[in-house]
């Protein structure tokens, strides 16, 4: 599968601009990881891409990712990247987080969408956000209140990394494509 067929299976089945930039996000901050690691960058690359690619039709867990599994399976994706899109998921008991893609993926799933929020409320977005105000509004519980902040500390211990390293590896990838996440600073 190419970058190409992705985006393809991504947009047949996910209108909603938002949540492309989710995914999107989470892909380069996976495949800068990827590279850290010395890890095949776009299979980890496609993983954080279409993690979400069927939330928009299948919400609800379980069917969020399993109904998604099923179309990847049926796509020919490969077996490893299709249990780390089902792993991001808590509420599958069978699917425990143990590769370091895995890890990957769930230590950037929500911390991805909370900078992203933390971003839209900067006139200069992403240019020149730290670590230290993005934990500064974690501890602000009615800012972006549908993401869990226990699960951004946790999926940053999972992985093994410092949380304030982790948010700032986040925000330095997220910044590399900032133009397409529309959080370029306001002129």
């Amino acid at each position: 599968m190419t970058r190409e067929d992705d985006l393809k299976l991504l947009h047949e089945y996910t209108a909603s601009e938002s949540l492309i930039r989710h995914m999107l996000s989470v892909e380069v901050a996976v495949t800068a990881y990827a590279r850290e690691f010395g890890e095949d960058q776009e299979k980890w690359a496609t993983v954080g891409l279409l993690h979400d690619f069927d939330y928009e039709r299948w919400p609800d867990p379980p069917d969020h990712p399993l109904k998604g599994s099923e179309i990847l399976c049926e796509r020919g994706y490969p077996e490893d990247v299709i249990y780390a899109i089902k792993s991001h998921a808590d509420y599958l008991p069978d699917c425990p987080r143990v590769s370091r893609l895995d890890k990957t993926l769930y230590a950037c799933d929500e911390l991805c969408g909370f900078i992203t929020a933390c971003a839209l409320m900067r006139p200069s977005r992403l240019q020149g956000m730290k670590a230290k105000s993005v934990r500064k509004k974690m501890k602000q519980a009615s800012f972006a209140a549908a993401v869990n902040r226990e699960d951004i500390i946790n999926g940053a211990a999972d992985l093994g990394v410092d949380l304030n390293q982790h948010i700032d590896f986040c925000i330095a990838a997220m910044q590399t494509i900032a133009e397409d996440l529309d959080l370029v600073a306001e002129p």
